[in-house]
């Protein structure tokens, strides 16, 4: 048996491209939806090519042709979505209930990887408004899928590392405070920090794997499931500074939502339940999951102190 062909929808986005190149690493004939929607998009374009010369196929598709999905599909043994389901970017979670008809219609796909990559959306039926739209668009995806009948992976249970490490976990900056950090509580909920390259390779190597079949794949890998504090310690430790802490009470982080704009909103819920709840690490994985570590021990992933070296 070969390694299993791959198709990787919305392959230039932040997930995407990573997605791409741990699929070619790992030695999967990889192919990527090429949209005619891209326009005049030269980035998207550009970054398309360099995937070809890197050995990927391009297929072009489009979410408004719905034959030429099932034809794109038809190509492949697996497919993985990585549309954006944030509203600072775009959000097209709902997009997939096409991709999940052309997947069912085309009748050959062994696996589907839709997009999820966060908190699992199957714990967040109590999910704070307006936040909470993302869960539930997701488990609508989901609902889809098994109604269909098609064989999943879903892949969550870690916050981005260029989202939550690199920056303390402050909101409204992707850059690590030098004089005063915000702390969430106590700052000692445990939330798990992933270097997105290391999501991508965990995720590609579930696909040939018959023991991530109809499961959620979560991450904790040891050294990476921290606590706020804990981050900003080893920040800390780096710069050899003492930055002034202030703690933000569950209220008053709560009462900041009010003002602000619908993603910030969403920003805000999302937030809460990771470090005031500690969402991705408050549960036993039972039987209806894995844990990427564990199955995988060979894949070195980044430790988040080494991380935080890219930007002292």
């Amino acid at each position: 048996m070969g390694k299993s062909k791959v198709l990787v929808v919305g392959g230039t986005g932040y997930m995407g491209r990573r997605i791409v190149k741990a699929s070619l690493a790992q030695g999967h004939p990889t192919y990527v939806l090429q949209r005619p929607e891209i326009g005049l998009d030269i980035d998207k374009l550009q970054m398309l090519l360099a995937f070809k010369k890197q050995g990927a196929h391009l297929v072009e598709g489009s979410f408004s042709d719905f034959q030429s999905l099932v034809d794109a599909v038809k190509l492949v043994d697996v497919v993985i979505c990585t549309m954006s389901g944030v509203h600072f970017r775009s959000h097209n979670i709902l997009l997939q209930l096409k991709l999940v008809k052309a997947i069912k219609e085309a009748g050959n796909i062994k696996r589907f990887f839709p997009s999820e990559f966060g908190l699992d959306p199957a714990r967040m039926g109590h999910a704070l408004e307006p936040g909470r739209v993302t869960f539930d668009e997701k488990m609508v995806v989901r609902k889809a899928i098994q109604d269909a009948k098609i064989p999943f992976t879903y892949v969550c249970g870690a916050s981005f590392a260029g989202y939550f490490a690199g920056n303390l976990s402050q909101m409204g900056t992707l850059l690590p405070p030098r004089e005063k950090v915000l702390i969430y509580g106590d700052g000692n909920s445990k939330v798990t920090i992933v270097d997105e390259d290391d999501i991508a390779t965990y995720t590609i190597k579930t696909i040939d794997d018959p023991r991530t079949l109809n499961k959620t794949l979560y991450f904790r890998p040891p050294e990476n499931v921290l606590t706020q504090k804990q981050l900003v310690d080893m920040w800390e430790n780096l710069i050899g500074k003492k930055l002034e802490h202030i703690s933000i009470s569950e209220e008053d982080f709560l009462a900041s939502m009010k003002g602000m704009d619908y993603a910030g909103q969403v920003g805000v819920g999302h937030f809460y339940h990771m470090f005031y709840e500690g969402a991705l690490t408050n549960f036993e994985i039972g039987e209806e999951g894995e844990e990427a570590s564990k199955l995988y021990p060979e894949v070195k992933y980044t430790r988040m102190n080494e991380y935080l070296k890219n930007y002292a």
